[in-house]
């Protein structure tokens, strides 16, 4: 029974409100929880790959580079050759080793070679497997990470 200046009834309009904003809140954290989840789960895949593409970067820098010269002219002043074909296939085979195809599942990797600067530059893509979704992000997203070495002597 309302009161005279009818409370009553307000207060139940008020409380079905109460509710809307208390699920319409729970919707909102829930969404930022999962934007924070996903995101750390981004970066730490992007770390991963950071250090996978460095390390590749290196090996096919270090084993791409043929030391012919040194044979045939000497020490050089500053920099070493390379070979593209040796750098590739050095690159392939860390990523063999140190199991880079079995923790990201779908990795692609291209090597470029700038025999010139005797530089080996390594960019790795591997689809990103987020933990939870957020409604409208796309399904399947992609990280990637690049890793350069140069092959110089020694003074």
């Amino acid at each position: 029974m309302p009161s005279r200046d009818g409370r009553r009834g307000d207060r139940r309009g008020q409380a079905g409100q109460a509710t809307v904003l208390i699920v319409g809140f729970a919707v909102v954290l829930a969404m930022a929880v999962a934007l924070v989840v996903d995101s750390s789960a981004a970066y730490l895949q992007r770390q991963g790959l950071d250090t996978i593409a460095d390390g590749a970067a290196l090996r096919g820098a270090d084993l791409g580079a043929t030391g012919e010269e040194t044979y045939t002219h000497g020490v050089p002043g500053d920099r070493l050759g390379l070979t593209a074909a040796a750098a590739r296939a050095s690159v392939h085979a860390y990523l063999v080793d140190v199991g880079a195809y079995r923790r990201y599942p779908g990795l692609t990797y291209t090597v470029d070679v700038d025999a010139a600067a005797s530089s080996v530059t390594v960019r790795i893509h591997a689809p990103l497997d987020l933990p939870l979704t957020v409604p409208g992000s796309p399904e399947r997203a992609s990280i990637g990470a690049v890793g350069a070495a140069v092959v110089a002597t020694d003074d």
